[in-house]
């Protein structure tokens, strides 16, 4: 199969101040094309990729040259990227989320662990909140464009929010104040989506 670029699921400007139409246009429509276009590569490469979602060839991608893991990787964590924003977020976790936030120590920790993780990756890579085998939550990082879903990574669950600390994704508005752009992001969290994917698995 053919992997295609999703849209944005809202308009470019949508998420401002927190995330400019510049920064949203060269993000979307250059970086993630382009990881879109090199998955394709890999796929095409290799018939026993080529009837596999996404999710099936992360969970064995051990075995992949870097091309399809690197674009892999950065095909799904785009579109999840943009799904878990949205212009206006909603105002808190609800639900079995809310419940395991909670448990976790309450949403201000739950936002210093992550923006400490965020802040903390050396150069490029993913901060995530993870649901883990058990159904608690967990704050971890990634380097490049890894992510939980991956054989190999050393955390392993399904993904709940996570945030795109390369430069590309918060250059143009904040320089180089990367802790800056993790406390803003906030204000943009999509929480029912969030809900929804701790509730699906």
């Amino acid at each position: 199969m053919a992997f295609e670029l999703p849209p944005l699921p809202y308009g470019y400007d949508a998420l401002e101040p927190v995330i400019s139409r510049e920064t949203m246009t060269v993000h979307h429509d250059k970086h993630h094309a382009a990881y879109t276009a090199k998955i394709n590569e890999g796929v095409a490469a290799d018939p026993e990729l080529q009837d596999k979602t996404i999710e099936e060839i992360l969970a064995v991608v051990s075995t992949q040259p870097p091309l399809v893991r690197n674009n892999g990787g950065g095909f799904w964590n785009h579109d999840f990227f943009w799904r878990i924003m949205a212009p206006k977020g909603a105002s808190a976790p609800s639900g079995g989320l809310a419940a395991a936030i909670e448990a976790y120590g309450g949403l201000d920790k739950l936002k210093e662990d992550f923006n400490t993780k965020g802040a903390g990756q050396f150069g490029s890579g993913w901060a995530w909140v993870i649901k883990d085998a058990s159904g608690s939550l967990k704050v971890t990082s990634t380097p490049n464009q890894d992510n939980p879903l991956m054989d190999d990574v050393a955390d392993r669950g399904v993904p709940i929010l996570g945030n795109d600390v390369w430069e590309h994704a918060y250059y143009l508005t904040y320089q180089n104040d990367r802790p800056g752009y993790l406390k803003a992001w906030w204000d943009v969290v999509n929480w029912d989506e969030a809900g929804r994917r701790y509730d699906a698995d």
